[in-house]
């Protein structure tokens, strides 16, 4: 078990206090007092690492499954015995510009917390060292944890949700230089750009149920005064939820209008295309005529013939030229 618990600490009236190194004696003890907790914290524990875990503490065997598979959205899922709230750390890889997704079960009973983390991101121990300085907020109890790990998680999806826009900022205007660019490459960019957001959203999107519930009436285990934090949190989520939703819908304005501006490119080289293709088409066509095997044909045997005819195709084409270059064909 040393390898998966990262910490383990009662805290009695908001200070923490050093007990049994064995926590299933802390969690004893920590009940007996009344107004301590126990929280203990672990990092991607097996099945058979989190099975004394989830006895000691008489966790629900639907929630074990949930924590020990990991891969769930956030949640919030009420049993007899404890709450169960599953929170999607946002990490962003700002040398990729990707962002990824990690993985957090908070279980809070009536004198405990247990924290299950999976993947590298959204580590704890700032939380817990954020919280020891704060005993006021600690002395709310296991529910202080709980707030204390949702805010950090929401205000972490506010600096990714930053940083998004950045990124988003600077793909729009690569999308409209005057140079244009690569089509196909801005494109797919955009296309990647929308799967990071989309990631996030699947993140972030789901917890807003949860929040609701918890900064409410009538969700065991959670104190009551602690209810206008969660609402804070809640508030915090929703900006970060309007900031990536506005994200999203201006993706797909500019994807559609980098479509447009795709379409409006092949129409003009179409038309000079087109423009080019006619001028070209004149004098072979003069030259075509001059070209059959005939012997009553005008001028044909004028010594001035050819010229004239070189001066005409020549004329033509000047002629053409100009009028697709008035009215914007080249």
């Amino acid at each position: 078990m040393p390898r998966v618990i990262v910490d383990c600490a009662i805290y009695r009236d908001g200070h923490r206090t050093e007990g049994p190194s064995d926590f299933s004696d802390a969690l004893d003890q920590a009940r007996a007092e009344g107004d301590s907790f126990l929280w203990i914290g672990l990092h991607e524990p097996t099945e058979k690492e989190f099975e004394l875990v989830s006895s000691e503490f008489a966790l629900h065997p639907l929630a074990v499954e949930d924590a020990l598979k990991a891969h769930q959205r956030p949640k919030l899922e009420v049993y007899d015995d404890s709450l169960f709230l599953v929170l999607k750390p946002v990490v962003y890889d700002d040398t990729l510009s990707r962002v990824g997704t990690g993985e957090l079960m908070v279980f809070v009973g009536d004198s405990f917390v247990v924290t299950v983390r999976h993947g590298e991101g959204a580590p704890l121990a700032q939380v817990r060292r954020r919280l020891e300085e704060e005993p006021e907020v600690l002395r709310h109890g296991p529910t202080a944890v709980m707030y204390a790990v949702s805010d950090a998680v929401v205000d972490h999806y506010i600096e990714v949700a930053g940083e998004l826009q950045v990124d988003l900022e600077e793909l729009e205007a690569e999308v409209f230089a005057p140079q244009g660019g690569d089509s196909k490459g801005s494109a797919a960019r955009i296309y990647e750009f929308k799967r990071q957001v989309l990631e996030f959203r699947r993140a972030a999107g789901p917890l807003t149920e949860p929040m609701s519930r918890l900064s409410g009436a009538g969700v065991p285990f959670v104190d009551e005064d602690s209810r206008p934090f969660f609402r804070d949190v809640g508030d915090h989520l929703t900006r970060a939820t309007e900031t990536v939703d506005g994200m999203d819908r201006l993706l797909s304005d500019i994807l559609a209008a980098h479509l447009a501006q795709m379409g409006v490119r092949q129409n003009d080289d179409m038309r000079k295309i087109s423009a080019w293709a006619a001028m070209a088409a004149v004098p072979t066509m003069v030259a075509g005529v001059y070209g059959m095997n005939f012997d009553h044909m005008p001028e044909l045997h004028q010594v001035w013939g050819y010229p004239s005819v070189m001066v005409v195709m020549v004329g033509a084409v000047l002629g053409l030229y100009r009028m697709f270059k008035r009215r914007g064909w080249l």
